[in-house]
């Protein structure tokens, strides 16, 4: 199973995708966790304002990101350690037009400049894979042998979504991420984010 990947989650201060508020990373080499990272982000101005059922959703105040680092120091982070020459390069996330959708926002609103990356959606290999009544991210990693310790902690739902294509690398037998999702029938996309 040596399937290799970084598995992402954001959190968010309101509905708008630029108020990226928490990021976790958890990167996978050869079927090992070997880096996780997790981060609160300070949203761009204009974006950070904090609504209720945000806060009630994750726990994280205007306050906790105050002097927390700006999306683009973070982003930065993450282009200069993962390449494309990486093997853990393919990035994946649950519900991953979300995570896609906050990298473009919250880039664009700091001004940054976009890569392309590959990118997966664990939640579509989900659907794919297991026979659930929900396929949330709590529901899709118990099935994968995978529970969520702390849902919207952002690192813990990185951890929860590597679980999946770790469990399902296993069934599939696949060594690669598009091996994986070529199992499954699912494309792993490329965009510029």
């Amino acid at each position: 199973m040596p399937v290799s990947f970084t598995a992402i989650d954001f959190e968010t201060a309101n509905r708008g995708l630029a108020s990226a508020c928490a990021l976790g990373v958890v990167r996978v080499r050869d079927g090992e966790v070997v880096d996780t990272r997790y981060s609160l982000i300070r949203p761009p101005a204009g974006h950070d304002a904090f609504e209720a059922g945000n806060i009630r959703i994750h726990g994280i105040r205007p306050a906790d990101v105050r002097n927390a680092p700006t999306f683009d120091r973070l982003w930065q982070w993450m282009c200069e350690n993962i390449t494309d020459e990486d093997p853990d390069s393919t990035l994946v996330a649950h519900n991953a037009v979300f995570d896609t959708g906050v990298i473009r926002a919250a880039n664009a609103a700091c001004g940054g400049v976009a890569r392309p990356w590959n990118y997966a959606c664990t939640l579509r290999l989900a659907r794919a894979a297991y026979t659930l009544r929900s396929y949330a991210l709590p529901s899709a990693s118990r099935a994968a042998g995978a529970e969520v310790v702390e849902h919207h902690n952002a690192l813990s739902d990185s951890l929860a979504c590597a679980g999946i294509v770790l469990d399902l690398a296993r069934r599939s037998g696949a060594r690669d991420m598009a091996g994986l999702a070529a199992h499954y029938g699912v494309t792993v996309q490329r965009a510029a984010l």
